[in-house]
């Protein structure tokens, strides 16, 4: 898990509850090797945020909480990182071409052996 990931999902947040939630994620990703409080700061001004309402929103008990439902679900489906891919269910290890492949066959196949005939 990234130093800042819970912040990032905050910050997000937030910027979603002024209708920009899409403006900061590109921002957080397009930055994610040099994150930290201020960058989240200057990305708020950046996209037009209103300042007062973004560090109040960012410091939401909800908002927290949704973070930290969203942690917890993750870690228990087995996400331990984004991007994490899920195909019908299973965790796609191997993410390559190849490694979806793979999968997406398996899974095919399985669908097929299930189908009555």
């Amino acid at each position: 898990m990234h130093r800042f990931s819970r912040q990032a999902s905050l910050a997000a947040i937030a910027a979603g509850r002024q209708g920009k939630y899409w403006q900061m994620h590109d921002k957080i990703f397009q930055h994610y090797s040099s994150l930290s409080m201020a960058k989240f700061q200057q990305f708020a001004r950046e996209i037009g945020l209103n300042m007062p309402r973004f560090e109040h929103d960012r410091q939401d008990p909800e908002a927290i909480q949704r973070v930290n439902e969203d942690l917890r679900e993750g870690a228990a489906a087995g996400v331990h990182g984004t991007p994490t891919i899920f195909i019908n269910g299973r965790l796609l290890r191997l993410r390559s071409l190849n490694g979806f492949d793979v999968m997406i066959e398996q899974e095919l196949h399985k669908e097929k052996e299930a189908t009555p005939r």
